[in-house]
């Protein structure tokens, strides 16, 4: 896997990119921030995603790390969506026994 983010540099640094922003996107994001800022930001993640790129490159797993970041991510929002279900089940079912008369 490592030899075809070597052949395809550009495609590297797009998915680095791309992961990246969805970890700021998810974890770092608070509120929505003005449109310059936001660009600001955007750049600034992409000029710092060179450093991650470099480093994949030469032989570090970033691409590796930073997909088990979003999968873990992903596994929470999983987690936070199962228990909103089951809260909301057992709140139907709690309220609904025999009020009607």
């Amino acid at each position: 896997m490592n030899d075809f983010f070597i052949e395809h540099i550009w495609v590297t640094y797009a998915l680095i990119v791309l992961l990246v922003s969805y970890v700021y996107n998810k974890v770092f994001r608070v509120r929505k921030l003005p449109l310059l800022k936001d660009i600001v930001i955007y750049l600034l993640i992409a000029v710092g995603s060179f450093i991650l790129w470099f480093f994949q490159l030469n032989g570090l797993p970033i691409i590796a790390s930073l997909a088990v970041a979003v999968f873990l991510m992903f596994l929470v929002r999983v987690r936070y969506f199962v228990e909103a279900r089951a809260k909301k089940k057992e709140h139907n079912s709690g309220s609904g026994s025999g009020s009607k008369g």
